[in-house]
């Protein structure tokens, strides 16, 4: 066990991963202080999740840049006053640019709602039944300059089940995108993943 680091959560919507972070934080189980939560939605209600557990929350528009480099620069800028360790995009529905990848390389994970290189990008449980998979699931992976491409760091898998719809598939993977993704960060501040090529090792404690 060592020091907090120094954690920030991209958003777009809801924030239920938001939220499995926040009470893992409260509960000792990630060795985080979050320092804020920035969405790119004004009506996004992690925002408000963020409120109610007196964490800093920023709405950043991006209309309000005239490049996508200009508000990246802001979100950088708001990174570096925080002395942020790790960004955890949490349903942020925006493609960061290779300049904010560069920036913050190594640092930055994702949560997917498939088992990754399976069901990229949008409506991945929609594509889970449309393909009639028998097994679906969440990613956590490492940000790289691709959709969905990035070094995998853990994966939980999820039964598909003949009368599934989208939603009642969407909610079971939920359960374990709020399991996977706190793990996973709590990795990160034990200084226990190990970046190399494609690959994401896992030290011993």
């Amino acid at each position: 066990m060592g020091n907090k680091i120094n954690l920030a959560v991209f958003i777009s919507g809801n924030g239920t991963n938001l939220q499995a972070i926040i009470d893992s934080i409260k509960a000792g189980r990630v060795e985080a202080e979050l320092k804020m939560v920035i969405s790119d939605k004004k009506n996004a209600y992690g925002l408000v999740r963020a409120e109610k557990a007196g964490i800093e929350n920023i709405f950043i528009d991006p209309a309000d840049f005239n490049s996508r480099q200009g508000y990246e620069k802001e979100l950088l800028d708001y990174l570096d006053k925080k002395n942020i360790d790790l960004v955890a995009l949490a349903g942020f529905m925006r493609l960061l640019s290779p300049y904010f990848i560069n920036q913050f390389s190594g640092k930055i994970m994702n949560i997917h709602p498939s088992l990754l290189p399976s069901f990229p990008g949008l409506h991945a449980q929609r594509q889970a039944l449309e393909y009639g998979v028998k097994v679906s699931g969440c990613t956590v992976h490492f940000v790289d300059e691709g959709m969905d491409t990035g070094p995998i760091i853990l994966q939980a898998p999820v039964p598909v089940y003949s009368d599934d719809t989208e939603e009642r598939l969407a909610s079971r993977i939920r359960e374990k995108e709020h399991e996977l993704y706190p793990e996973a960060i709590q990795l990160f501040a034990e200084n226990r993943l190990t970046i190399q090529g494609r690959k994401v090792y896992i030290n011993q404690p």
